[in-house]
């Protein structure tokens, strides 16, 4: 049976915590997909640009027809993928954005179904619900480090693409 002192406003609570941590955790998927792809770019660009170097150091009297082409050709690969990761890394700033805005809107809806939880919630949190905020607060600095911070580290510093 279930618990007599259970009310629906605290199954509604909590079915809202635990769409909240899903929305967490799909959030934290989609970055990591958007870390892969920015990834896989920056080797390609880089392997690109290792090929392209090798044939740039050739003197120009040396080089063959098939250089040259092969030349205009590598430089036309990077710069695609150049703009493809421009392209991912807006992206990824409007998903920033967007999520930011899903937050707000989330966090007015529960103060107006439930404000005398919240109000208790401040006041003296559960158990339950202090281990819902931990792993909100775990992956809030995660997700902004890994979105557009990450993204434009890569081919700053830390890679060698630009």
């Amino acid at each position: 049976m279930a618990d007599s002192t259970i009310t629906v406003e605290d199954i509604e609570g909590e079915l809202f915590r635990i769409e909240r941590i899903r929305d967490i955790l799909v959030r934290r998927e989609s970055e990591l997909r958007y870390m892969m792809d920015d990834i896989q770019l920056c080797k390609e660009i880089t392997r690109l640009k290792q090929e392209l170097q090798k044939l740039v150091s050739i003197p120009d009297k040396d080089k063959s027809k098939e250089d040259r082409e092969r030349e205009e050709k590598l430089l036309q690969q990077i710069n695609k993928l150049v703009e493809t990761r421009d392209f991912l890394v807006d992206d990824v700033e409007f998903e920033r954005l967007r999520e930011r805005e899903e937050d707000r809107e989330m966090a007015a809806f529960l103060q107006s179904k439930f404000p005398k939880a919240l109000a208790a919630k401040a006041s003296g949190a559960s158990q339950d619900q202090k281990v819902a905020f931990k792993s909100q607060q775990t992956s809030a600095p995660l997700l902004t480090k890994t979105s557009l911070t990450l993204l434009k580290d890569c081919c700053g510093f830390t890679c060698s693409v630009m």
